[in-house]
């Protein structure tokens, strides 16, 4: 099946010309490109966290298929959700989905259920598109969106996924979607999420589940990060960088109630 854009529009340009334009703008032409295991990239609209998605997806060597990892915020579908077959639409291009892998990661994970219904209101993988395909309408895509706040569903999912990638004869990336603190002030965002990505930088899955969970840290994608981290640990990960990190009232001027966006890559 072919999935229309849900957030065109409303999380960024439904204009290709427009939408094309703005991702340039948040785009490091220069930057130097290295391979990725995982990275960590934002989903909220692209004015607030575009330049930390942008400056991500800049500093990495593209691979064949990105193996993109999302929260559930509509509560619909399964509690691990994945798009096995068709492509994404949106405005500037359109993007297949690597069905191979994405049956794969099904049939060796008892909790991964083929589901497209999870996908279609849902945003956190969307707003990833317009930063792939700016650089590649080549890449083949696998969309994962996790509704479960189980950490051995983490763990399992994990496992899956990197199984899936070592046996595929072509190159994969894990990108995993997430925003940090929700709604708090400025100091207390950057005070909650450094201990978040303290534990990613440390590449230590369950020290960031078991983090947001003591410290209250309203990181909406903790379960997909700390999913990467298990996949990529078990696929060689080494270190991590922080690339990037701001909230939303860098952008709004608000700094009494804000978001707070990181965008990370594991190497």
């Amino acid at each position: 099946m072919k999935r229309k854009p849900a957030v065109a529009g409303q999380f960024y340009p439904s204009s290709p010309a427009k939408l094309n334009e703005q991702v340039k703008g948040y785009t490091q032409e220069h930057a130097v490109k290295k391979h990725a295991i995982g990275i960590v990239s934002p989903h909220a609209g692209l004015m607030y966290s575009g330049a930390v998605a942008g400056a991500v997806f800049s500093k990495i060597r593209f691979p064949h298929t990105f193996i993109l990892i999302g929260p559930n915020h509509t509560g619909m579908g399964s509690p691990v959700s994945v798009f096995t077959s068709g492509s994404w639409q949106m405005p500037t291009g359109e993007l297949q989905i690597n069905e191979d892998i994405a049956l794969r990661i099904t049939e060796n994970c008892e909790v991964a259920e083929a589901d497209a219904l999870a996908h279609m209101m849902e945003h956190s993988l969307e707003v990833q598109l317009p930063f792939i395909l700016y650089h590649s309408s080549e890449v083949r895509i696998v969309p994962i969106i996790i509704m479960s706040e189980s950490l051995e569903v983490c763990r399992s999912v994990g496992r899956s996924i990197a199984h899936a990638a070592k046996s595929s004869s072509v190159s994969v990336t894990i990108a995993a979607s997430s925003d940090m603190s929700h709604y708090v002030t400025d100091s207390i965002a950057h005070s909650k999420d450094q201990k978040a990505i303290d534990k990613v930088l440390a590449l230590d899955p369950e020290g960031l589940y078991d983090t947001v969970k003591k410290e209250g840290i309203s990181m909406c994608g903790f379960m997909p990060v700390t999913t990467m981290l298990f996949a990529a640990k078990e696929l060689g990960a080494k270190k991590a960088e922080l690339v990037k990190y701001m909230t939303s009232g860098e952008v709004s001027g608000d700094h009494d109630s804000v978001v707070g966006y990181a965008g990370m890559v594991i190497y």
